[in-house]
């Protein structure tokens, strides 16, 4: 296809940016209001946290109006620090210049994830004078932030050294620090240690509260030792600490990592007894665990005996077995839960239903999952675009157009093809199923709204024009695509190729390739193989060795049936080592070989006069996990006829 390369200069033109947009007006500091735009803010604070002076350029700065303080940048630049002392230093800065920023606890859970991100930090005595220095102190709070970054990072005994030494820093023990540091042991996996701290409060004078409790009956949960924790709720309560909802689903949890289903089930009267209403983590706990621990048929029916019993369930319950039913590809349970709760009421968030028709789709009948599809809509379920182009999808594979077209025209009156990312995504999908001439539809639709399609666009229409080797087709979206000004890519050029190489026009596909390498496009693995098996197919061996040397040589992986290709080449020319060789390089580099390639070598081997070497060949084929199909077969059995 010549002719191709000549349009270049239109396509150059429509790329080249006007001259004045390459000298852009510089960024002034400062806005209006005397604070720093964020970019240069944060860029400039990370310079002044990174100094020795730090607090009193800080300080200098603030006061002169050039750092400006908003919540959205302090959290910023907290989590963009590689060093997380330049975290901790900036905090300390913050939380002394607005005391807003000290009681704000998102910033010390931001804090947090610094230090373990980015840590640990640990308290030199350098780093400690540098603190005191500086005029600031760590406080309680600060010092719970620290405690937590340790424990996430399995720091026990560096944890439990500093609380012992605590009172150098002039801090007091109290029942937050003994609760941070009992946290911290449980989630280090150090429950002992977390037992022993536990002991110790009262001789500090400091009483277990409720969050104390909590914290172990999580750390024995999980371990799975529930029935320890049932002694430390009992205990908590006669120390006047009630359990909570928190309490409960700890619990819960517990006895389903212990494989306690009844028990876990139990603990939901429980807490109706006691009128407390179990929130959506309890729900999700309970639904999770239960299909932790049993298989998925008999979760499934646990949990639908348990919903029927309980129908004032919150929504999320619903959500959740669906979830899960999902995840486990259970189809056919999926169906079931959906009519039984949609009798109910209940209708399903956008994501819940369609990774439920997700699930439907793979497992169960097409016409049904329809119904199901059509009924939710009724009630009001909104699949939103995503939902939508699945089912347009799978009813475009089973090639029932009628009813694809139905949902398309659905989607187009709820207004769900808004952009070109819409558009090229029906239109991909049509071009797959070879309805180009509907595709071409949407194409002129989006233009007639104002949406101007993208590279992508024109791509979608090659590869599906392409597939039936339409080169008048494929000219014709190269001239929209130019006019367009779009600058074509190795995909336009390989589509091209496929499009001339299945019309047999060997020498323009060539031609093309030369054309695109002189537009600077590096051809990639598609675009080799492609050449490579439609080389092989016209008998033109001494080419498609060629490109598979060259494309080895670039760094790039055929693919099998460009091994495929090239065997059969070398199997003609009476190259078997050649071939053999090569099955040899796709067996190291974990290429999996199918029925042709061994089919190919059996053949050669065979009428090479190397028989033994043939059924050793198809000994391999099976041992390297490929299933002899009827032709291999065959050729097998005409050899073991020609031995007898």
């Amino acid at each position: 296809m010549r002719g191709f390369a000549s349009s270049a200069s239109r396509a150059a033109a429509a790329t080249v940016k006007p001259a004045e947009s390459l000298n852009p007006k510089p960024l002034k500091p400062l806005l209006p209001s005397g604070k720093p735009t964020n970019p240069i803010d944060r860029r400039y604070i990370s310079q002044i946290i990174g100094r020795k002076d730090w607090f009193l350029v800080l300080k200098q700065e603030f006061s002169a109006h050039r750092i400006g303080l908003n919540h959205r940048f302090v959290i910023s630049v907290l989590q963009n620090q590689e060093n997380p002392l330049h975290s901790l230093r900036f905090y300390l800065w913050v939380s002394n210049t607005d005391p807003v920023y000290a009681r704000d606890q998102s910033l010390k859970s931001v804090l947090g994830n610094a230090f373990f991100r980015k840590g640990p930090l640990l308290l030199s005595m350098e780093l400690l004078k540098e603190i005191r220095d500086s005029g600031y102190r760590i406080t309680d709070e600060l010092m719970c932030v620290l405690i937590g970054s340790w424990g996430r990072l399995g720091l026990a005994k560096y944890c439990n050294d500093v609380f012992a030494q605590i009172s150098f820093l002039g801090m007091k023990p109290s029942t937050r620090l003994y609760n941070a540091v009992i946290d911290a042991l449980v989630k280090s996996n150090s429950l002992d240690l977390a037992y022993l701290k536990f002991q110790q409060m009262r001789s500090d004078d400091c009483k277990p509260d409720r969050f104390t409790y909590n914290i172990l009956i999580h750390g024995v949960c999980k371990k799975g030792v529930v029935d320890e924790a049932i002694r430390l709720v009992k205990q908590m309560e006669r120390e006047g600490n009630r359990p909570n909802v928190f309490t409960f689903t700890i619990l819960i949890d517990g006895f389903l990592i212990a494989g306690r289903v009844e028990e876990a089930l139990k603990q939901l009267e429980t807490m109706r007894s006691r009128k407390l209403n179990p929130n959506e983590a309890t729900i999700r706990t309970l639904v999770h665990g239960i299909f932790r621990c049993l298989q998925p048929c008999e979760a499934f029916e646990v949990l639908l005996e348990f919903i029927e019993k309980n129908s004032n369930l919150q929504r999320v319950a619903y959500d959740t077995v669906l979830c899960c039913l999902s995840s486990n590809s259970m189809a056919k349970e999926t169906a079931l839960f959906l009519r039984k709760t949609g009798e109910r009421g209940y209708v399903p968030d956008s994501s819940t239903f369609n990774a439920s028709m997700i699930c439907l789709l793979k497992g169960y009948d097409l016409t049904e999952m329809c119904g199901i599809f059509d009924e939710f809509i009724s009630r009001g379920v909104k699949p939103g675009f995503n939902g939508y182009l699945v089912v347009v999808k799978a009813l475009l594979s089973a090639q029932r157009f009628s009813e694809s077209d139905r949902y398309l025209k659905q989607m187009g009156v709820d207004r769900l093809l808004s952009s070109a990312y819409d558009y090229n995504a029906v239109i991909d999908c049509l071009c797959k199923a070879r309805r180009t001439d509907r595709a071409a539809m949407f194409l002129t639709e989006m233009q007639d709204r104002g949406i101007s399609p993208s590279l992508v666009t024109f791509n979608t229409f090659l590869s599906g024009y392409s597939a039936n080797g339409d080169v008048k087709k494929v000219h014709e979206v190269l001239e929209k695509l130019l006019d367009h000004g779009c600058k074509p890519d190795v995909i336009t050029f390989s589509s091209v190729i496929n499009c001339l190489c299945r019309a047999k026009e060997i020498k323009d596909a060539f031609d093309c390739f030369k054309e695109m390498l002189e537009w600077g496009i590096e051809p990639n693995e598609i675009t080799y193989n492609i050449l490579i098996r439609f080389s092989c197919s016209t008998g033109d061996t001494g080419r498609s060795v060629k490109l598979f040397a060259k494309m080895k040589e670039n760094g790039l992986s055929p693919d099998v049936y460009a091994y495929n290709a090239v065997i059969q080449s070398f199997c003609r020319m009476r190259k078997v080592k050649n071939a053999e060789e090569l099955l040899k390089t796709m067996l190291r580099i974990g290429l999996k070989p199918d029925n042709f390639t061994y089919s190919t070598l059996i053949k050669a081997l065979s009428e090479s006069g190397r028989e033994s070497e043939a059924r050793e060949m198809f000994s391999s084929m099976e041992r390297h996990g490929c299933v002899p199909d009827s032709y291999t077969k065959r050729l097998v059995k005409e050899l073991d006829l020609r031995k007898s």
